[in-house]
């Protein structure tokens, strides 16, 4: 028998492309408490074996049994059911990295079935543009999975979706009723698999708790399938639910059936409630002393916290344990021609957290008071870089993604120098807020390092708005910054919001406008639009009235409880807006349709932007530089510099060659201050641990009498030195 006092579980679905980590870091953290554990991600499981010739024919029978009347397109998807069963293993594992050569198959047209979804077929050169033939291949192997997702959804469970199962049953669900029935009906043709891979996956094992992480929405009506599945046939093992649904939506929980299908829901960072249920389990704790846990006593929702166990630091958590996992049976997808959600679908990204918590903590839309973003705790640099060599050595991947909240500009340095030190080759990209500390030196410090994209809130660019969201930027800052990463060869992404309490049609188009420039500036390269939610652990969700809207209902429900449905008596109609702002930023996006008017985008009277057309150009330009602080770091990232001396007529001269991966360059100086700069290049290199600060080179060179400091740092040589890998920092 399996030793595994733990087992961890992701319910589907989440991703195709990579495992959710919530199990991985628990694992990860169990083994620096010596306890044993084992993890599974469903949601995989349940693709793979559904998606492969055994998983269509039940699918098809089970169809055709039916012997129903189904639209044209399911009809079409039927009849090509052998030229499905064909190709679907050979699509499977091309999509999984295997078998890469059938793409040239793939693109011909005549090797996929094809029914609706490809429609869409006559746009995919527009949309791609020249892309490569791996990339249009896995574009079209993803139409024909959507293909057959349409089929089952049409057919024999409307629940279906590969990012997500049932979500309509959990989304802002106030009340268990709806969610209840659902799981009192027979299993779906999905609960069937689901429950057929969870059955075999506890057999031989000696279980005492299994944990299942609900992250979404869409993973919480599985988990209640598992949950009444492991109460039926395994009565002994204890089952809790944690995750980032029971910590937004369940923190309120009132209707006891919910512990009819688990005993415990664990809020906030999972580590020390787990080692107290354990401890409780085994008849070391009782019950008073678990901690924030939810659980039914006389037939009542209680909670537990009686704890006086902290919360473990960052750096205790031990590095996340992908065990288990079948990592090299993911598979890359390419959904939408949307560069940053491409980065989230295609590609195995190992995942890491820099800092836990958010660092600024004001956004007045944010769940700020909850402890996964106001609870702000930094690694050091040395445990996370031993991390990724750790994930490195474990996975052979070397893609890493942060997770956080928003990644600390000082941190994000001190990880990049430690990269670079020692000489990993990784590739990663993050979450940020636009901090005017993201200077072109510490853009391309990151992108040295492997820093590859990074994702934003621009939000609803309105300084007026930014300042009512207590965002801490404005306009211009996040333009310069995001031109920053964009000249550092970083990919920015910047998350879009309309509909914030008191924005009115002006704000909104003109948010529009500064959209429009910023990607017609080839500022941003990426961008999705989200509708402003009222939720109920934001400032705005907890002090309405604050910001001039009003809830529509005061009560709170027994169930879920984030969502707030609210009005904006003083703003604009803003789901009139929806559409137009998506089809406009898709054009964006692709580089087109920048002198349309904002209007032709809307089917109803808008006005006119109030912006000049060059706006951002402008902000640009008259963006004033601060000069290097004292403080600053001087760091050479470049290669070793060669120097020599060289005899001109009138005296002689130092040369400096210097070489980058795609050229070399020299520099010219009189003899003592290219002496002086060789001296500095070399104590500026960052393999030493201690960097020289910016004061200190400026005293240094001025004492050595070489005459002013700030008009040779503005000097040509000095701007090629800075070209070529001179950092202040």
């Amino acid at each position: 028998m399996d030793k595994a006092t733990v087992f961890l579980i992701t319910p589907p679905f989440t991703q195709l492309n990579t495992p959710y980590p919530a199990t991985a870091y628990l694992k990860g953290f169990l083994n620096t408490q010596g306890i044993e554990s084992t993890q599974a991600d469903l949601g995989i499981d349940i693709i793979l074996r559904l998606f492969s010739r055994n998983g269509l024919e039940t699918l098809f029978d089970r169809i055709e049994a039916q012997n129903k009347n189904y639209n044209k397109n399911i009809a079409r998807i039927l009849l090509l059911r052998p030229l499905y069963l064909k190709t679907i293993d050979t699509v499977i594992e091309f999509l999984q990295n295997k078998n890469p050569t059938i793409a040239h198959s793939i693109c011909t047209g005549n090797y996929l079935p094809e029914a609706e979804r490809f429609e869409q077929i006559s746009d995919l050169e527009w949309a791609f543009g020249a892309m490569g033939i791996q990339d249009k291949a896995r574009h079209l192997a993803t139409l024909y999975l959507e293909d057959l997702s349409d089929l089952i959804v049409g057919t024999i469970d409307p629940h279906f979706g590969f990012s997500r199962y049932a979500e309509r049953l959990s989304r802002s669900a106030h009340n268990f009723d709806e969610l209840y029935y659902e799981l009192q009906k027979p299993y779906t043709f999905i609960d069937e698999i689901t429950l057929e891979v969870l059955a075999e996956k506890m057999q031989h094992k000696d279980i005492r708790l299994v944990a299942i992480s609900a992250p979404f929405p869409g993973n919480l009506y599985s988990a209640f399938r598992c949950g009444q599945w492991l109460k039926k046939n395994y009565p002994d093992t204890k089952i809790c639910l944690g995750g980032g649904f029971p910590n937004t939506e369940l923190r309120s929980l009132s209707d006891s059936r919910v512990f009819e299908f688990f005993d415990f829901i664990t809020l906030d960072d999972g580590e020390a409630p787990i080692i107290t249920l354990l401890q409780y389990i085994e008849g070391k704790v009782p019950q008073a002393l678990l901690k924030r846990t939810l659980l039914c006593q006389d037939d009542q929702v209680a909670y537990c916290n009686g704890s006086l166990m902290p919360d473990y630091k960052q750096k205790d958590i031990g590095t996340p344990d992908y065990t288990d996992l079948p990592l090299n049976d993911y598979l890359s997808v390419i959904e939408i021609a949307n560069p940053m959600h491409r980065l989230w679908s295609d590609g195995r990204w190992n995942k890491l957290t820099l800092a836990h918590g958010c660092y600024w903590g004001k956004c007045t839309f944010c769940d700020i008071s909850l402890d996964y973003i106001k609870n702000y705790e930094a690694t050091t640099v040395d445990v996370l870089v031993n991390r990724i060599e750790e994930l490195i050595a474990q996975t052979g991947n070397n893609g890493f993604h942060f997770v956080d909240e928003a990644a600390p500009p000082a941190l994000m340095r001190e990880v990049a120098l430690e990269i670079l030190r020692r000489g990993l080759s990784v590739v990663w990209w993050t979450n940020i807020r636009f901090e005017k500390s993201f200077t072109q030196d510490l853009c391309q410090l990151l992108a040295a390092s492997g820093c590859i994209a990074v994702s934003g809130g621009l939000e609803v660019a309105s300084d007026r708005l930014l300042e009512l969201i207590q965002k801490g930027v404005t306009v211009t800052q996040v333009a310069k910054v995001a031109d920053n990463f964009t000249e550092a060869g970083i990919m920015v992404h910047a998350y879009l919001m309309y509909g914030f309490p008191t924005q009115t049609a002006q704000e909104t188009i003109d948010s529009l406008e500064i959209v429009r420039q910023l990607f017609q500036n080839n500022i941003l390269q990426s961008g999705f639009w989200h509708r402003f939610a009222m939720t109920a652990h934001s400032p705005v969700g907890m002090m309405p009235e604050a910001f001039k809207v009003k809830k529509i209902t005061n009560s709170i429900g027994t169930f879920a409880n984030n969502d707030i449905e609210h009005s904006d008596p003083t703003g604009a109609r803003h789901e009139l807006f929806s559409e137009g702002l998506r089809k406009s930023l898709f054009n964006y996006m692709h580089g087109v349709c920048f002198d349309f008017p904002l209007q032709e985008w809307f089917d109803f009277k808008v006005p006119k932007t109030s912006l000049h057309p060059q706006h951002i150009q402008k902000a640009l330009t008259n963006y004033v530089e601060f000069e290097p602080k004292a403080s600053s770091k001087v760091v050479w990232i470049g290669t070793k510099a060669e120097f020599k001396s060289k005899q001109i007529k009138g005296g002689h001269v130092g040369q400096l060659q210097l070489y980058s991966n795609r050229e070399t360059t020299s520099i010219e100086l009189v003899l003592p201050l290219a002496q002086w700069l060789m001296k500095w290049l070399e104590e500026a290199h960052l393999n030493n641990k201690k960097l020289h600060l910016y004061d200190e080179v400026q005293s240094d060179f001025e004492a050595q009498g070489l005459g002013s400091f700030r008009s040779f740092w503005q000097s040509d040589a000095m701007v090629e030195l800075k070209r070529m890998g001179l950092l202040v920092l």
